[in-house]
């Protein structure tokens, strides 16, 4: 799992050494860096961010201020600051730690996992509840459409869109377009059913009935197992396997 990242901070050698404590985690992935409060919450408004970490002390827009600003259901927010005094009131805010200048790699590293463990935790009753109800509502063409996981047979990624290829309990074959990435769609599904066997392709494993040559094949569709998955893939089969 990787986790997009904004940094703000006012002072360009702070943000230069988050900036580089990013890039050295490998869950992290650098979205935007700021030297101001202000130009950072257009982004945050924009921008899928996981967690973004914040100076509390800057002109204009506090980082206290800025993270009132921001949907925690979403990004979950880590303080850093020299200032200790402000500690109880990062905490009043629901930020998910506060780090005390100077920072070192250590205390970083520390803040990050609690923001990876509390994302994995989402996910997981994200996947759970999808999985119980069976169904997930997708826009297109202005319209939402509730998708049955069982009838979907593979999810490929078109550009900016999803293709959903559905084959209903009647046998008709159709599919959805919707406008999201495959990365994005594939995090709501569970994993248990769906997994990725191609950098453009999602598969139903249920959906699979036969493959033929290192593709899987959805009548007149063949889809490759690239190699990238392919390990991963094989130990889904063997699971399910009795050859």
């Amino acid at each position: 799992m990787t986790l997009n990242t904004l940094i703000v901070d006012d002072e360009p050698l702070a943000l230069g050494l988050l900036e580089n404590y990013v890039e050295r985690t490998p869950f992290l992935k650098l979205a935007g860096k700021f030297g101001s409060a202000v130009d950072a919450l257009d982004a945050l408004r924009k921008l899928p961010i996981d967690v973004a970490f914040l100076d509390i002390q800057m002109p204009q827009l506090s980082g206290l201020e800025l993270s009132r600003l921001i949907d925690n259901e979403r990004t979950r927010v880590i303080f850093t600051t020299a200032f200790e005094q402000y500690a109880l009131e990062g905490f009043r805010v629901d930020a998910l730690d506060y780090l005390l200048k100077p920072i070192s790699y250590a205390e970083f590293l520390r803040a990050a996992d609690k923001a990876l463990a509390w994302h994995e935790t989402i996910r997981k009753a994200e996947h759970q509840q999808i999985a119980e109800i069976g169904s997930m509502f997708v826009k297109s063409d202005y319209k939402l459409v509730q998708v049955e996981l069982r009838n979907i047979q593979y999810i490929e990624g078109v550009k900016d869109y999803v293709r959903i290829s559905l084959k209903e309990q009647d046998g008709s074959e159709h599919s959805i377009l919707t406008q999201m990435s495959l990365k994005t769609i594939e995090e709501k599904l569970p994993p248990a059913k769906f997994q990725r066997v191609h950098r453009s392709f999602i598969v139903n494993v249920d959906q699979i009935k036969v493959i033929e040559r290192n593709r899987i094949v959805f009548g007149k569709t063949y889809i490759p197992i690239s190699d990238s998955y392919r390990e991963t893939f094989a130990e889904t089969l063997k699971k399910r396997s009795i050859v």
